[in-house]
């Protein structure tokens, strides 16, 4: 339980039809043809229940932006909540069919259209940051899990071809945990719906021609259409996770996806009782046998204490980079991949024409990996730790296994653990574990990290909740705002 005062607004960001949209490097269009459902853009402000301290956080259905669009975004909400760049947190969806809006696609097919609907989306969270500040009021946030096989490990070895690669893996597929937030007013009256899991949004592939926010689309609708309450959808780590059923060009098959996390989030929602009451053993009833009776009573004063704790801690981790390789000579395969492409295309040959621009893509995404990456052989993260109540939401660059989601949570088994990545955008990559380098996996491809990044961030959040816990179960009030 989180008691506290909070308020949310959305706007649909929808990008135009044309824009540049190719993020596979198999498709073989570049502009989107339609909308398949809209993107949105929530806007949640968090404050403590005696206003000493609050939280800005923004959630989009975007793939993610480079550090310069992602501040951009960052300065437009934040002067319109009154707070610093720094304290405003933005993440991502992830959906892999929203668009690209990377600096690099402007010169291509519909990447004239980016730097616009950029600008449209700074003014649209603006907006939405001053209703959200508006909408703030006295709120209980009630917590629950459930399990969900809707996603599933992606780190697959092809034992036929002797190859790893990037699919389901269907020698590890437990079910993954999605956690649900009911947010209610101080009448008890459900006001919205948070659903966490961490499962990358890649139902819709190459073949995919749509604007999409993929499967959390349809999650949204449904769990919208029963609790009659907006419902915001929040990513959990990924790097190791996609759908079962995903790569396809369906867009029903994106919805299916959907619904199956729904039903999933439904059900966890089901199995809440009334805010700011736990469930307690009431005692022995007589009967034809002694039964053990079980009810809600109201929090006890101890839990009511604990469920106000608010505390923002911002914090930081020296992580080792490896070495990447030499921008000129990316911009030389580059180069040569394009000619080949072109080749191909004048030859009509679609399938090699297919392979020249998957590898012409994977060449640009490590020229704008390397543009990001620091000079020096370690960069600094930043990451933010939330102590809200009884949860412990977090906030890390990148894309990391969810060994850090997995960790943390038994680390804090008193909490519930929430963390969401990519909150600086598109640093780095993938943060993969120590043991999975050297596997020929794509994610250490394409990461910037040396073995061992995610255990030193790990180690790094943990020890910052652990600071963070103790300041709070000390202190009477509300914590404030701080940076470490």
């Amino acid at each position: 339980m989180s008691t506290l005062r909070a308020g949310v607004a959305s706007r649909d960001i929808t990008p135009p039809v044309g824009i540049y949209h190719r993020m596979w490097g198999a498709a073989s269009h570049d502009r989107a043809t339609g909308v398949h459902r809209p993107l949105l853009g929530d806007v949640m402000v968090f404050e403590a229940g005696d206003g000493s301290a609050r939280l800005v956080r923004v959630q989009l259905d975007m793939v993610m932006l480079l550090a310069a669009d992602h501040r951009a975004l960052q300065t437009a909400v934040a002067e319109c909540a009154g707070a610093a760049v720094e304290e405003v947190e933005i993440t991502y969806s992830h959906t892999h069919s929203g668009g690209v809006f990377l600096p690099d696609r402007h010169e291509l097919p519909g990447g004239d259209l980016i730097p616009g609907h950029l600008d449209g989306v700074a003014v649209k969270l603006a907006a939405a940051t001053v209703e959200a500040v508006a909408a703030v009021q006295s709120s209980t946030i009630s917590y629950a899990t459930a399990r969900c096989t809707m996603g599933a490990n992606r780190d697959c070895w092809d034992a036929g071809r002797g190859m790893q690669v990037n699919g389901f893996n269907p020698d590890d597929d437990s079910p993954l945990e999605v956690t649900v937030g009911r947010v209610a007013d101080s009448t008890g009256r459900p006001t919205h719906t948070f659903v966490f899991y961490g499962c990358h949004p890649i139902t819709l592939a190459w073949d995919n021609t749509l604007i999409s926010p993929d499967y959390v689309g349809a999650t949204r609708e449904t769990v919208t259409q029963v609790t009659a309450t907006p419902t915001i959808f929040l990513l959990g780590p990924c790097g190791d996770i996609g759908p079962r059923h995903g790569h396809v060009g369906d867009t029903e098959i994106a919805d299916r996806n959907g619904r199956q996390l729904a039903y999933a989030a439904l059900g966890a929602l089901e199995s809440l009782g009334p805010p700011q009451q736990d469930f307690n053993y009431l005692g022995p009833v007589i009967s034809g046998a002694t039964l053990g009776a079980w009810g809600y009573k109201p929090m006890d004063d101890d839990h009511s204490r604990r469920a106000g704790r608010f505390a923002v801690v911002r914090d930081s981790v020296d992580l080792e980079n490896k070495i990447p390789p030499d921008a000129a000579d990316i911009q030389a395969e580059l180069d040569d991949w394009d000619r080949k492409a072109a080749a191909a295309k004048a030859a009509d040959r679609k399938q090699e024409l297919r392979d020249c621009r998957a590898r012409a893509e994977r060449c640009r995404r490590w020229l704008a990996r390397i543009a990001d990456a620091p000079p020096d052989t370690h960069d600094r993260w930043h990451y933010t730790v939330f102590l809200c109540g009884d949860a412990i939401w977090v906030t890390v660059p990148g894309e990391p296994y969810t060994l850090i989601q997995t960790s943390l949570q038994s680390q804090f088994p008193g909490h519930v653990v929430l963390v969401s990545p990519l909150c600086l955008g598109a640093l780095a990559a993938y943060v993969l574990p120590r043991d999975k380098y050297g596997l020929g996996l794509y994610p250490e491809e394409a990461t910037v990290l040396a073995p061992g990044a995610l255990e030193d961030l790990i180690d790094a959040v943990a020890a910052t909740v652990r600071k963070t816990i103790g300041r709070g179960d000390s202190e009477t009030v509300s914590g404030a705002v701080t940076t470490g």
